[in-house]
């Protein structure tokens, strides 16, 4: 199992399409079709290999929230920041919200690594085609699954990168005399991509039920649905219009009409780490005490031994080593203007940031700072392990694209939007001044859903690809870039990769490789 592993890894970096610093993973040695032809013999080592993609899955947890949100308005600094706030060691994540990347400082490289998993799917694909072994409804789930991780793979790289590279049979043997591969057309990916959904919703057909043992860690037939409906709105702020829209909400009426879901009374409670697997979750990435941890945490929050200078006002209290035990090294810090954009009527606002004070001479808060709290994880041993799972779709994700879907085909949103404030603002709800359409922001009603997804969805990495899927206007009102830089809507591909790749092309408007 592991020479199959490392075998297809090492063919993929010769195509171009992975990077990476493992040096066992450069080894050179031939496939052994010995090994392949022995695995795929029962069911165990199929579901062996199933658990294997989610384990990789979750090793791109830190590129997901990068590539959704590092690039949009929620981090950085700003006037007012202290020294500790303003990036302890940023390591380049600045480019990413300042709009400074290039070939060199690309941000995210490589394509996020998405091709280790996206060629382990194809290959999972492949077998499961050609194999007898399982009972037809467990092959049809798994390709149910194999299609829908794929087709999200390539979602992630199309609303990055435009064109990608489109491999959809595994790699199992090297061709020496075509070791380089094109870039596919941003409409040739897409097409991919919906034809991939379909494929998906077929094989689960109507069998809406999570994963017996994994639950609502195995992508689902809601997963999907989830997709679909990105996918189509999407377009649908582009040239797909009402129909696309019409798909997308039909998408998620079905979700609706087929699975048991809710937002939980506590805004805190979907990000639990004892109970993960919540009437709000429809997918998420697992983490697990003694086995993975949310890697990319450590990034938003500060080091315990700076913190411990500052105050809570909210708890009317000095930060403490026991209580504040954050551990990070804070690269990435949460703006005092998106602290300061929540309602403080808004249960969420201290839920999601932490914000950190100083006091004057007279005793008087300052503010000086502000990091994500979303993830508490839990206390192991004096430390702290950030073992929250990390969220792809959620019942308050579907509430707001079907508020999406809505405004374009001309129908009220009201009942979606004001579910999630409700919940939002809890015992501090008023419908009649905190309600749809009563809020000053509501006069715009796409305004009003970027504005609600930006105070719910904080850390989750939707952001960036909020404003990008609404229109290019929305990033040029909330980011850097402008019309003049609307190359920057995509990112540069990075020097290693048009280096190790010669087929491939760097992205308009950055400097030709």
């Amino acid at each position: 199992m592991k020479t199959i592993f490392r075998n297809i890894v090492v063919m993929l970096s010769l195509f171009g399409l992975i990077f990476t610093g493992c040096k066992n993973e450069l080894d050179l040695s031939p496939v052994s079709s010995l090994s392949d032809a022995s695995y795929w013999q029962t069911a165990d080592q199929f579901d062996a290999f199933v658990n294997g993609v989610y384990t990789r899955f979750r090793s791109h947890n830190s590129n997901f929230q990068y590539l959704g949100e590092l690039r949009s308005d929620i981090f950085g600094t700003d006037p007012g920041s202290t020294a500790t706030f303003t990036g302890e060691a940023t390591q380049g994540l600045e480019r990413m919200w300042l709009q400074t990347l290039d070939a060199d400082n690309s941000g995210v490289s490589g394509f996020g690594g998405f091709y280790t998993n996206i060629n382990q799917i194809n290959l999972l694909i492949h077998k499961l085609n050609e194999s007898n072994i399982l009972p037809d409804t467990k092959k049809k789930n798994y390709l149910g699954m194999a299609y829908g991780l794929r087709a999200f793979y390539y979602f992630q790289m199309y609303r990055t990168w435009g064109k990608t590279i489109i491999q959809t049979a595994p790699t199992t043997s090297v061709d020496v005399s075509n070791l380089a591969k094109a870039a596919s057309s941003e409409t040739d990916v897409m097409a991919l991509i919906k034809a991939d959904i379909d494929l998906s919703n077929s094989n689960f057909g109507t069998a809406y039920a999570f994963d017996a043992k994994n639950k609502k860690g195995f992508w689902s037939k809601a997963a999907t649905q989830m997709l679909k409906a990105e996918v189509y709105l999407w377009n649908a702020h582009r040239s797909g219009g009402i129909a696309d829209a019409t798909t997308a909400k039909t998408a998620l009426t079905d979700i609706q009409a087929n699975v048991t879901l809710s937002l939980l009374p506590n805004f805190a409670d979907v990000f639990s780490t004892t109970n993960k697997d919540n009437n709000e979750i429809i997918f998420s990435s697992k983490n697990k005490l003694d086995e993975a941890t949310l890697g990319f945490i450590g990034n938003y929050v500060p080091q315990t031994g700076l913190i411990v200078n500052f105050y809570d006002s909210v708890g009317n209290r000095k930060f403490d080593v026991a209580t504040d035990n954050y551990g990070g090294l804070l690269r990435a810090p949460t703006k005092i203007a998106t602290y300061r954009k929540f309602n403080n009527l808004d249960l969420r606002k201290n839920l999601s940031i932490q914000a950190a004070y100083t006091k004057n001479t007279a005793g008087a808060y300052v503010i000086a700072g502000a990091f994500l709290k979303k993830y508490q994880g839990e206390q192991n041993a004096g430390n702290r392990a950030y073992t929250n799972d990390y969220i792809i779709y959620r019942y308050s994700d579907l509430l707001l694209l079907l508020a999406e879907a809505k405004v374009i085909l001309g129908e009220s949103p009201v009942a979606e939007i004001n579910l999630v404030r409700a919940r939002g603002y809890g015992a501090n709800y008023n419908v009649a001044t905190l309600g749809y359409p009563n809020q000053t922001v509501d006069v715009n009603s796409n305004e009003a859903i970027l504005k609600e997804r930006f105070l719910e969805f904080i850390g989750e990495g939707k952001r960036w690809y909020d404003l990008r899927r609404m229109g290019d206007n929305f990033v040029y009102e909330y980011t850097p870039v402008t019309v003049a830089t609307s190359y920057k809507l995509l990112w540069p591909l990075d020097r290693s990769t048009l280096t190790n790749n010669r087929a491939l092309v760097q992205n308009p408007g950055y400097p030709a490789f």
